[in-house]
């Protein structure tokens, strides 16, 4: 058995803007999962922080375990890999960087 997860799945909504998709595919948010991320499981879920506006409002993602091989750590050499799941009524884009953004 593997020491720590050698690939994660995490899932994002289908109705995540294409700025939104940006952020989280960049590899720096990558690198940062793999540096929070601990113990995982299938189905674990939480929301993450991936950008704020000029206007003070910011994108909140939710995320989700999809598949794990290996063990269920996650190092820092474990990949990170995306896939999309059903829509769930997520708003932002560059709408969060203006008035007509999410209240």
């Amino acid at each position: 058995m593997e020491a720590h997860a050698t690939r994660v799945v995490v899932s994002y909504p289908e109705d995540l803007s294409d700025w939104g998709r940006f952020q989280v595919e960049k590899p720096a948010f990558r690198a940062y999962l793999t540096k929070t991320l601990d113990a995982v499981e299938e189905g674990d879920e939480w929301e993450e922080f991936v950008g704020v506006g000029c206007c003070g409002n910011t994108l909140d993602v939710p995320l989700r375990i999809e598949a794990i091989e290996g063990a269920d750590e996650v190092a820092r050499d474990t990949d990170i890999e995306y896939t999309v799941r059903e829509a769930c009524g997520i708003r932002g884009g560059w709408r969060v960087q203006s008035a007509g953004g999410p209240v």
